[in-house]
């Protein structure tokens, strides 16, 4: 029966964008409803839409995007960068013989950059979704049947009746119990992005990788951050210890503290000051530490309310997720699930991956997906990069492997850049030499890391990698070299 639209001169301004608002009748037809437009969501909406699909967008935010780009990874970079601008001037400048006096920093100003980042960013979606001719419904989505998908929002509930439904509506913080969040001094990541002041003393509960982007935010501004973390490592998932030890070395001579191997009892307000009370995971003297603000940052979990998914006989797992098989589909034939509300790590790149393979899929084109290959990076300075194995997983598993190790102390860019903290790590397997894990902590290891995806993706080994020629001098003297004999070439 196709769409019908009404009222369409009624509009929406989505980060700069004037769009229509559409007012659908009681009933029309589409081949997809994807709920959530996160990067999962967006994306798989497009993409299905240049598959030939006609596609609903459901969104219940103001702006497209979701956390990753409105309250998450792209605001997060953008004051991670602007401050390590700020603290390479004030810091780094003279030392290469770079003067400049009466160093300061306009703290409004950063964040007006950062919203307009965002703003940009999200209005590019509501561009793409125009050009792509992908529908976007206003509201609550619920799933109501197999085929079927209710929608609540200001211009009351709308219905579509659609073949497939795509779920990607994300994450939320996890909660901390017994702490109410206000966002003013105890904050959770989107407090953090929306500060009207440096805090002189910022407690970060949870160093892993949201805690410690943020800590060094407002480190590098000035204020006194100290990391509480349950475990006796910093990083998070899936970080070799190798690396985690490096990264807290180099963050403790940068001025973050850390108190490691710590568990918080609880957290509250007396006065204008948050106290946080505290003592060692494995039991002994209770302290209380104060700050002016706490950032809580223990994980997220999946967002699954309002979708109605034990209405149609999905259960979720016993950590919160959809269960789906290796088309990403769920217990119910032509529900379909991606994102931070399915199985592994819970990264925008997966999640944008995840939702191109599962329309593919729906069209009927091969599915393959590699959790594997799946990159983590950490955008401290230096930055973390990571993809496949750690040292611990293997030991875990029993692998017999090798390692490769070479640090930027002895790499003639690094050194001239004066970026030396750092090395990577190539992990292989001892009899057939693939590469089973890289770890890179260094500069550019964001950057870095991607050429390691590649080659763990194609199955490479860890000569194959050494044996391709890189410009000189060489972003990276591969640890791979190392682990097979190679001579590295000269300047590398």
């Amino acid at each position: 029966m196709g769409y019908k639209f009404l009222n369409l001169a009624s509009s929406l301004r989505v980060g700069g964008f004037r769009i229509a608002t559409r007012q659908y009748a009681t009933a029309h037809d589409a081949d997809i409803v994807v709920i959530g437009s996160g990067p999962g969501g967006y994306v798989a909406a497009i993409k299905a839409a240049q598959l030939g699909m006609k596609v609903v967008s459901v969104e219940k935010e103001p702006s497209l995007g979701g956390t990753c780009l409105n309250v998450g990874c792209i605001p997060s970079k953008a004051l991670l960068h602007n401050s390590h601008l700020y603290h390479q001037a004030k810091h780094d400048f003279k030392n290469r013989g770079i003067n400049i006096s009466d160093i300061s920093f306009d703290f409004k100003k950063m964040m007006d950059y950062k919203a307009n980042a965002v703003k940009g960013l999200t209005g590019g979606i509501a561009m793409l979704f125009q050009k792509n001719k992908v529908q976007l419904v206003r509201g609550v989505g619920t799933i109501v049947a197999p085929n079927k998908v209710e929608v609540k929002g200001e211009n009351g509930v709308e219905t579509v009746n659609t073949k497939n439904i795509l779920i990607a509506t994300g994450s939320e913080v996890t909660p901390f119990p017994g702490v109410t969040f206000d966002e003013k001094q105890i904050i959770t990541s989107t407090g953090a992005l929306a500060l009207t002041e440096v805090p002189k003393k910022m407690l970060v509960i949870g160093a892993g990788v949201i805690g410690l982007e943020l800590g060094s935010v407002y480190q590098r501004l000035g204020a006194d951050v100290t990391a509480i973390e349950f475990l006796n490592s910093i990083g998070g998932v899936g970080i070799d210890g190798e690396v985690g030890k490096t990264l807290q070395k180099v963050l403790s001579k940068q001025g973050m503290n850390f108190k490691l191997g710590t568990k918080v009892l609880g957290v509250r307000k007396e006065g204008s000051i948050v106290k946080v009370d505290v003592e060692a995971a494995k039991g002994g003297n209770k302290e209380t530490l104060e700050c002016d603000v706490v950032l809580i940052s223990i994980g997220r979990r999946p967002y699954t309310k309002d979708l109605g998914l034990d209405k149609v006989g999905i259960a979720l797992d016993d950590r919160g997720r959809v269960p789906v098989n290796d088309k990403f589909q769920t217990t119910v034939p032509g529900i379909y699930a991606i994102g931070d509300v399915i199985h592994g790590p819970m990264l925008a790149h997966k999640a944008e991956d995840e939702g191109i393979v599962c329309v593919e899929g729906i069209k009927g084109l091969p599915v393959h997906f590699n959790y594997d290959a799946i990159p983590s990076v950490i955008y401290t300075s230096p930055e973390v990069g990571w993809v496949g194995k750690s040292e611990e997983d293997l030991k875990k598993e029993g692998k017999a492997y090798k390692v490769g190790k070479f640090p930027f102390l002895a790499n003639s860019r690094a050194k001239t850049n004066g970026e030396t903290d750092g090395f990577v790590k190539v992990l292989s397997d001892k009899a057939t030499d693939v590469i089973l894990g890289t770890h890179i902590i260094g500069p550019g290891a964001g950057e870095l890391v991607n050429e390691a995806v590649l080659a763990q993706e194609y199955g490479a080994a860890a000569e194959d990698v050494a044996r391709v020629c890189h410009a000189h001098p060489l972003p990276i003297r591969l640890p791979s070299m190392v682990t097979t004999g190679r001579t590295p070439p000269r300047g590398g």
